[in-house]
């Protein structure tokens, strides 16, 4: 019985989360899995009288999944680009370092955020990573998801429009850009899923920082670069972490004012007119630099999510590998400095 009622509550957050996340859908909002419970689930937790429970026991399978998936775009197909695209490239690390050191700057100088919540707010990388990495050096966790999910929220937003009207291309409609469990090989599944969770767990072993998402990371990159496996992330787990991780940001707004929200909100609007200069920035010199499409390498440049970032280069036809490289590089950058700078703060 003790079990079963926190199963309960779980499940019952979970529900209402899923809602959240599907009234998002509805409204054709951006990262309506994450964002959508994330939203449902802020508002629930206001209501204590409610069977509710935040499901932290999911939170370390939803992020070897999360280390999984990141390390399944390193294909042998992707890995041959390399040296065709080796300088720009490299273009990425000075554009992640210069937008970590002026959001870092803006936030602690002019919003009086904390230096750990400033440096992982300056991030570019994803909300669940920069929240891992959060909870375990004891930064806002609130402000860090307010601050990312509004930045991904202005790129996702502005990109298309952007695109549309500068280079006049199409963006309407809608594509999934990762594969059902009825197309998954289950025998390879199987075996990154027990994989990475050896990873996670040697990797916890040895003091590792982001332990459970960076071993299985690890293992997955060795994995798939090598052609030993083939088999990404199911989409349905892909959504069920994003409604998982969601629910519990949702969670860390506990307490939290509403006027201390819509201020983040107005704040981060501040940071996301810095990076877009910084990215104008790097865009145009690497379009002086080396003869690749224009709209390839504002996607390449762009400080949005990888998936949203890589369906925007579907829909135009844009030059994906080269898309999906940058980005990839830009968040091993992001996830091996993030840890290492954090703990000195």
């Amino acid at each position: 019985m003790t079990i079963i009622k926190p199963l309960f509550k779980m499940s019952f957050t979970l529900f209402i989360a899923s809602l959240g996340s599907i009234f998002f859908i509805y409204l054709s909002l951006p990262l309506p899995w994450l964002l959508g419970s994330i939203f449902a689930s802020a508002i629930l937790m206001r209501f204590e009288n409610l069977p509710i429970q935040t499901p932290k026991i999911f939170s370390t399978p939803a992020r070897i999944m999360i280390g999984l998936t990141i390390g399944s775009a390193f294909t042998p197909e992707i890995l041959q680009f390399l040296d065709v695209y080796f300088l720009s490239l490299l273009l990425i690390i000075p554009y992640s370092i210069l937008t970590i050191i002026l959001g870092m700057y803006y936030y602690h100088r002019f919003i009086g955020f904390d230096k750990k919540t400033a440096y992982l707010s300056s991030m570019p990388g994803g909300v669940i990573e920069m929240v891992i990495i959060g909870e375990q050096i004891k930064a806002d966790i609130s402000k860090i998801t307010l601050v990312q999910s509004s930045r991904l929220f202005f790129v996702v937003v502005s990109l298309p429009f952007i695109i549309q009207y500068i280079f006049h291309i199409d963006i309407s409609g809608n594509k999934i850009i990762t594969t059902p469990i009825i197309n998954i090989d289950l025998f390879e599944l199987t075996i990154l899923l027990f994989a990475g969770t050896l990873a996670g767990m040697l990797a916890k072993k040895v003091n590792m920082s982001a332990a459970f998402l960076m071993g299985p990371m690890i293992i997955s990159i060795l994995l798939h670069s090598s052609g030993l496996i083939h088999t990404p992330m199911p989409d349905e787990f892909l959504k069920f972490v994003q409604v998982v991780f969601g629910t519990i940001i949702g969670f860390t707004f506990k307490g939290v004012e509403f006027k201390t929200i819509v201020k983040t909100l107005v704040s981060t609007f501040g940071h996301f007119i810095i990076l877009a200069i910084t990215s104008a920035s790097f865009i145009f010199l690497a379009s002086v630099l080396f003869d690749f499409p224009i709209e390839s390498i504002l996607l390449a440049f762009s400080p949005g999510g990888q998936a949203e970032i890589n369906l925007i280069a579907i829909l135009i036809a844009a030059n994906v590998p080269y898309i999906t490289l940058h980005h990839i590089v830009r968040l091993l950058i992001v996830m091996n400095l993030a840890p290492i700078f954090a703990k000195k703060l």
